[in-house]
Protein backbone atom coordinates (compact mmCIF):
# COMPACT_ATOMS: atom_id res chain seq x y z
CA UNK A 1 0.00 0.00 0.00
CA UNK A 2 0.98 3.66 -0.19
CA UNK A 3 1.40 5.75 2.94
CA UNK A 4 2.91 9.09 3.91
CA UNK A 5 5.78 8.77 6.39
CA UNK A 6 7.45 11.37 8.58
CA UNK A 7 11.07 10.38 9.27
CA UNK A 8 12.14 13.64 10.92
CA UNK A 9 10.33 16.61 12.41
CA UNK A 10 9.79 19.80 10.44
CA UNK A 11 7.37 21.54 8.12
CA UNK A 12 4.84 19.08 6.59
CA UNK A 13 5.78 19.88 2.97
CA UNK A 14 9.42 19.12 3.76
CA UNK A 15 9.24 16.05 5.98
CA UNK A 16 6.25 14.06 4.66
CA UNK A 17 7.25 11.39 2.10
CA UNK A 18 4.91 9.13 0.14
CA UNK A 19 6.23 5.56 0.19
CA UNK A 20 5.24 2.02 -0.70
CA UNK A 21 4.97 -0.03 2.47
CA UNK A 22 3.30 -3.07 4.01
CA UNK A 23 -0.19 -2.86 5.41
CA UNK A 24 -0.12 -2.29 9.18
CA UNK A 25 -0.91 -5.20 11.47
CA UNK A 26 -3.55 -4.44 14.13
CA UNK A 27 -2.62 -5.06 17.74
CA UNK A 28 -4.87 -6.46 20.46
CA UNK A 29 -8.24 -4.71 20.44
CA UNK A 30 -7.51 -2.97 17.14
CA UNK A 31 -8.94 -3.24 13.62
CA UNK A 32 -7.51 -2.71 10.15
CA UNK A 33 -9.42 -0.08 8.16
CA UNK A 34 -9.39 0.80 4.46
CA UNK A 35 -9.28 4.58 4.32
CA UNK A 36 -12.03 6.20 2.27
CA UNK A 37 -11.29 9.79 3.35
CA UNK A 38 -8.82 11.35 5.79
CA UNK A 39 -9.56 14.79 7.12
CA UNK A 40 -6.67 17.21 7.70
CA UNK A 41 -6.50 18.80 11.14
CA UNK A 42 -4.08 21.38 12.53
CA UNK A 43 -2.68 18.71 14.91
CA UNK A 44 -1.38 16.87 11.83
CA UNK A 45 0.94 19.81 11.20
CA UNK A 46 1.94 19.87 14.87
CA UNK A 47 2.69 16.14 14.71
CA UNK A 48 5.00 16.73 11.75
CA UNK A 49 6.73 19.53 13.66
CA UNK A 50 7.06 17.41 16.80
CA UNK A 51 5.02 19.96 18.75
CA UNK A 52 1.87 17.98 19.51
CA UNK A 53 1.10 16.59 22.97
CA UNK A 54 1.31 13.10 21.45
CA UNK A 55 4.67 12.27 19.90
CA UNK A 56 4.60 8.97 18.02
CA UNK A 57 7.92 7.27 17.31
CA UNK A 58 9.55 8.08 13.99
CA UNK A 59 8.75 7.18 11.29
CA UNK A 60 4.97 7.60 11.55
CA UNK A 61 2.00 8.31 9.31
CA UNK A 62 0.00 11.43 10.26
CA UNK A 63 -3.76 11.71 9.80
CA UNK A 64 -5.86 11.68 12.97
CA UNK A 65 -9.40 11.55 11.56
CA UNK A 66 -10.83 9.20 8.92
CA UNK A 67 -13.90 7.73 7.31
CA UNK A 68 -13.05 4.15 6.49
CA UNK A 69 -14.34 0.69 5.70
CA UNK A 70 -13.96 -2.31 7.99
CA UNK A 71 -12.97 -5.73 6.73
CA UNK A 72 -16.62 -6.79 6.93
CA UNK A 73 -17.74 -3.81 4.82
CA UNK A 74 -19.07 -1.40 7.44
CA UNK A 75 -18.57 2.33 6.83
CA UNK A 76 -17.17 3.95 9.98
CA UNK A 77 -15.35 6.99 11.33
CA UNK A 78 -12.36 6.72 13.61
CA UNK A 79 -9.24 8.32 15.03
CA UNK A 80 -6.37 6.12 13.80
CA UNK A 81 -3.96 4.68 16.33
CA UNK A 82 -0.60 6.28 15.61
CA UNK A 83 1.93 5.56 14.19
CA UNK A 84 -0.50 4.17 11.56
CA UNK A 85 -2.40 7.35 10.73
CA UNK A 86 -4.92 8.16 8.04
CA UNK A 87 -2.79 9.56 5.21
CA UNK A 88 -2.48 6.10 3.75
CA UNK A 89 -4.56 3.49 1.97
CA UNK A 90 -4.96 1.52 5.21
CA UNK A 91 -4.89 2.54 8.86
CA UNK A 92 -5.33 0.98 12.29
CA UNK A 93 -7.77 2.06 15.01
CA UNK A 94 -8.90 0.89 18.43
CA UNK A 95 -12.02 -1.20 17.86
CA UNK A 96 -13.85 0.25 20.88
CA UNK A 97 -13.56 3.80 19.51
CA UNK A 98 -14.87 3.11 16.00
CA UNK A 99 -18.20 4.83 15.30
CA UNK A 100 -20.76 4.31 12.50
CA UNK A 101 -20.48 6.87 9.69
CA UNK A 102 -23.66 8.97 9.32
CA UNK A 103 -25.65 7.98 6.23
CA UNK A 104 -26.52 11.62 5.54
CA UNK A 105 -22.88 12.53 4.83
CA UNK A 106 -20.42 11.50 2.13
CA UNK A 107 -17.01 10.08 3.08
CA UNK A 108 -15.18 13.42 3.34
CA UNK A 109 -18.03 15.02 5.29
CA UNK A 110 -18.30 12.03 7.61
CA UNK A 111 -14.58 12.12 8.36
CA UNK A 112 -14.93 15.81 9.21
CA UNK A 113 -17.84 15.25 11.60
CA UNK A 114 -15.64 13.74 14.27
CA UNK A 115 -12.94 15.80 16.04
CA UNK A 116 -14.08 19.33 15.18
CA UNK A 117 -17.76 18.71 15.84
CA UNK A 118 -17.18 16.61 18.94
CA UNK A 119 -14.89 19.36 20.27
CA UNK A 120 -17.53 21.96 19.44
CA UNK A 121 -20.33 19.98 21.08
CA UNK A 122 -18.34 19.31 24.26
CA UNK A 123 -17.07 22.89 24.39
CA UNK A 124 -20.39 24.60 23.84
CA UNK A 125 -22.70 22.21 25.68
CA UNK A 126 -20.71 20.17 28.19
CA UNK A 127 -18.29 22.90 29.26
CA UNK A 128 -19.98 26.25 28.56
CA UNK A 129 -23.66 25.29 28.83
CA UNK A 130 -24.64 27.43 25.85
CA UNK A 131 -28.32 28.39 25.98
CA UNK A 132 -30.77 29.45 23.27
CA UNK A 133 -30.84 33.22 23.00
CA UNK A 134 -27.25 33.72 24.17
CA UNK A 135 -24.54 35.29 22.03
CA UNK A 136 -21.67 33.07 20.89
CA UNK A 137 -18.42 34.52 19.55
CA UNK A 138 -16.31 32.16 17.44
CA UNK A 139 -12.71 32.98 16.54
CA UNK A 140 -11.42 31.61 13.19
CA UNK A 141 -15.05 31.04 12.25
CA UNK A 142 -14.30 29.95 8.66
CA UNK A 143 -11.76 27.30 9.67
CA UNK A 144 -12.34 23.61 10.31
CA UNK A 145 -12.81 23.92 14.08
CA UNK A 146 -14.56 27.29 13.97
CA UNK A 147 -17.03 26.36 11.23
CA UNK A 148 -18.23 23.41 13.31
CA UNK A 149 -18.78 25.67 16.32
CA UNK A 150 -20.72 28.16 14.19
CA UNK A 151 -23.12 25.47 12.95
CA UNK A 152 -23.54 23.96 16.41
CA UNK A 153 -24.15 27.40 17.91
CA UNK A 154 -26.87 28.15 15.39
CA UNK A 155 -28.40 24.71 16.00
CA UNK A 156 -28.54 25.56 19.72
CA UNK A 157 -30.43 28.79 19.05
CA UNK A 158 -27.59 31.21 19.75
CA UNK A 159 -26.77 34.45 17.97
CA UNK A 160 -23.36 33.79 16.41
CA UNK A 161 -20.60 36.35 15.84
CA UNK A 162 -17.76 35.06 13.67
CA UNK A 163 -14.26 36.55 13.63
CA UNK A 164 -12.20 35.80 10.50
CA UNK A 165 -9.10 37.02 8.69
CA UNK A 166 -9.82 38.26 5.17
CA UNK A 167 -12.73 38.95 2.84
CA UNK A 168 -12.82 35.42 1.42
CA UNK A 169 -13.15 33.89 4.86
CA UNK A 170 -15.76 36.49 5.78
CA UNK A 171 -17.91 35.30 2.86
CA UNK A 172 -17.56 31.70 4.04
CA UNK A 173 -18.56 32.66 7.59
CA UNK A 174 -21.71 34.35 6.29
CA UNK A 175 -22.61 31.26 4.28
CA UNK A 176 -22.15 29.15 7.42
CA UNK A 177 -24.85 31.21 9.13
CA UNK A 178 -22.99 33.77 11.26
CA UNK A 179 -25.33 36.58 12.25
CA UNK A 180 -22.42 39.03 12.45
CA UNK A 181 -19.04 38.65 10.72
CA UNK A 182 -15.96 40.62 11.81
CA UNK A 183 -12.85 40.75 9.61
CA UNK A 184 -10.00 41.21 12.06
CA UNK A 185 -7.75 42.45 9.25
CA UNK A 186 -9.85 45.52 8.62
CA UNK A 187 -11.94 45.99 11.76
CA UNK A 188 -11.38 46.56 15.46
CA UNK A 189 -12.65 43.27 16.89
CA UNK A 190 -13.32 44.60 20.39
CA UNK A 191 -15.23 47.65 19.16
CA UNK A 192 -17.20 45.60 16.63
CA UNK A 193 -18.29 43.00 19.21
CA UNK A 194 -19.35 45.69 21.67
CA UNK A 195 -21.34 47.44 18.94
CA UNK A 196 -23.01 44.18 17.86
CA UNK A 197 -24.01 43.34 21.44
CA UNK A 198 -25.02 46.81 22.61
CA UNK A 199 -21.99 46.92 24.87
CA UNK A 200 -22.95 43.74 26.73
CA UNK A 201 -20.40 41.38 25.18
CA UNK A 202 -20.56 37.70 24.26
CA UNK A 203 -21.94 35.07 26.65
CA UNK A 204 -19.76 32.28 25.27
CA UNK A 205 -16.48 32.69 23.38
CA UNK A 206 -14.99 29.76 21.47
CA UNK A 207 -11.25 30.21 20.98
CA UNK A 208 -9.10 27.78 18.97
CA UNK A 209 -6.55 30.54 18.25
CA UNK A 210 -5.04 31.91 21.48
CA UNK A 211 -2.65 34.84 21.41
CA UNK A 212 -4.28 38.13 20.46
CA UNK A 213 -7.66 36.39 20.02
CA UNK A 214 -7.69 35.51 23.72
CA UNK A 215 -6.76 39.08 24.67
CA UNK A 216 -9.75 40.28 22.65
CA UNK A 217 -11.99 37.66 24.25
CA UNK A 218 -11.21 38.87 27.75
CA UNK A 219 -12.21 42.39 26.71
CA UNK A 220 -15.57 41.42 25.22
CA UNK A 221 -16.81 38.58 27.43
CA UNK A 222 -20.14 39.35 29.09
CA UNK A 223 -20.99 39.27 32.80
CA UNK A 224 -21.00 35.58 33.80
CA UNK A 225 -19.66 34.76 30.35
CA UNK A 226 -17.53 31.73 29.49
CA UNK A 227 -14.36 31.62 27.40
CA UNK A 228 -13.72 28.11 26.05
CA UNK A 229 -10.05 27.52 25.25
CA UNK A 230 -9.70 24.75 22.66
CA UNK A 231 -6.32 25.40 21.02
CA UNK A 232 -3.54 27.77 20.06
CA UNK A 233 -3.46 27.90 16.27
CA UNK A 234 -1.71 31.27 16.49
CA UNK A 235 1.27 29.55 18.10
CA UNK A 236 0.99 31.85 21.12
CA UNK A 237 -0.29 30.49 24.45
CA UNK A 238 -1.85 33.32 26.49
CA UNK A 239 -1.40 33.87 30.22
CA UNK A 240 -4.85 34.83 31.57
CA UNK A 241 -5.05 37.56 34.19
CA UNK A 242 -7.11 35.84 36.89
CA UNK A 243 -7.75 39.11 38.69
CA UNK A 244 -9.54 40.24 35.52
CA UNK A 245 -11.71 37.10 35.54
CA UNK A 246 -12.55 37.86 39.16
CA UNK A 247 -13.58 41.48 38.74
CA UNK A 248 -15.61 40.79 35.56
CA UNK A 249 -17.24 37.56 36.80
CA UNK A 250 -16.37 35.31 33.87
CA UNK A 251 -15.03 31.79 33.53
CA UNK A 252 -12.09 30.42 31.53
CA UNK A 253 -12.79 26.83 30.55
CA UNK A 254 -10.22 24.44 29.11
CA UNK A 255 -11.22 21.66 26.74
CA UNK A 256 -9.06 18.69 25.79
CA UNK A 257 -11.59 16.56 23.93
CA UNK A 258 -9.30 13.52 23.69
CA UNK A 259 -9.42 13.05 27.48
CA UNK A 260 -13.03 11.90 27.22
CA UNK A 261 -11.82 8.80 25.37
CA UNK A 262 -10.37 7.57 28.64
CA UNK A 263 -12.28 9.53 31.28
CA UNK A 264 -15.84 9.09 29.97
CA UNK A 265 -16.04 7.31 26.57
CA UNK A 266 -19.82 6.89 26.87
CA UNK A 267 -20.15 10.65 26.47
CA UNK A 268 -18.37 10.45 23.11
CA UNK A 269 -20.90 7.87 21.93
CA UNK A 270 -23.75 10.07 23.19
CA UNK A 271 -22.27 13.09 21.41
CA UNK A 272 -21.93 11.09 18.17
CA UNK A 273 -25.60 10.15 18.36
CA UNK A 274 -26.54 13.82 18.79
CA UNK A 275 -24.34 14.87 15.86
CA UNK A 276 -25.70 12.09 13.65
CA UNK A 277 -29.24 13.24 14.35
CA UNK A 278 -28.37 16.87 13.57
CA UNK A 279 -26.72 15.78 10.31
CA UNK A 280 -29.75 13.68 9.36
CA UNK A 281 -31.95 16.74 9.87
CA UNK A 282 -29.63 18.84 7.74
CA UNK A 283 -28.93 21.22 10.62
CA UNK A 284 -25.18 20.63 10.46
CA UNK A 285 -23.06 19.69 7.45
CA UNK A 286 -19.26 19.82 7.53
CA UNK A 287 -17.80 22.34 5.13
CA UNK A 288 -15.31 20.42 2.96
CA UNK A 289 -13.55 23.02 0.84
CA UNK A 290 -11.13 20.68 -0.92
CA UNK A 291 -10.84 17.00 -1.78
CA UNK A 292 -7.31 16.06 -2.78
CA UNK A 293 -5.78 12.74 -3.91
CA UNK A 294 -3.40 10.86 -1.61
CA UNK A 295 -0.43 12.26 -3.53
CA UNK A 296 -1.46 15.81 -2.61
CA UNK A 297 -1.57 15.25 1.15
CA UNK A 298 1.75 16.89 2.10
CA UNK A 299 0.99 20.11 0.25
CA UNK A 300 -2.53 20.16 1.69
CA UNK A 301 -1.31 19.68 5.28
CA UNK A 302 1.07 22.58 4.71
CA UNK A 303 -1.79 24.81 3.52
CA UNK A 304 -3.76 23.98 6.67
CA UNK A 305 -0.65 24.69 8.75
CA UNK A 306 -0.26 28.06 7.03
CA UNK A 307 -3.87 29.03 7.80
CA UNK A 308 -4.88 29.66 4.19
CA UNK A 309 -7.71 27.11 3.96
CA UNK A 310 -11.38 27.33 4.87
CA UNK A 311 -13.47 24.55 6.37
CA UNK A 312 -11.89 21.12 6.02
CA UNK A 313 -9.51 19.66 3.45
CA UNK A 314 -9.96 15.92 2.87
CA UNK A 315 -7.46 13.44 1.45
CA UNK A 316 -9.20 10.80 -0.71
CA UNK A 317 -7.00 7.76 -1.47
CA UNK A 318 -9.34 6.66 -4.26
CA UNK A 319 -9.14 10.00 -6.05
CA UNK A 320 -6.79 10.27 -9.04
CA UNK A 321 -4.55 13.28 -9.66
CA UNK A 322 -7.16 14.71 -12.01
CA UNK A 323 -9.75 14.81 -9.26
CA UNK A 324 -11.91 11.86 -10.37
CA UNK A 325 -12.94 9.12 -7.98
Amino acid sequence: MQAWHVHENGEPSEVMRLQETERPTPGDGQVLLRVRAANINFPDALLCRGLYQVRPPLPFTPGVEICAETEDGRRVIANPALPYGGFAEYAVADAAAVLPAPDALDDAEAAALHIGYQTGWFGLHRRAGLQAGETLLVHAAAGGVGSAAVQLGKAAGATVIGVVGGAGKAAVARELGCDVVIDRRGEDVVAAVKEATGGRGADVIYDPVGGEAYTQSAKVVAFEGRIVVVGFASGSIPSPALNHALVKNYSVLGLHWGLYNTKNPKLIQHCHEQLTELAARGVIKPLVSERVPLGGAAAAVQRVADGVTTGRVAVIPGLDEGGAA
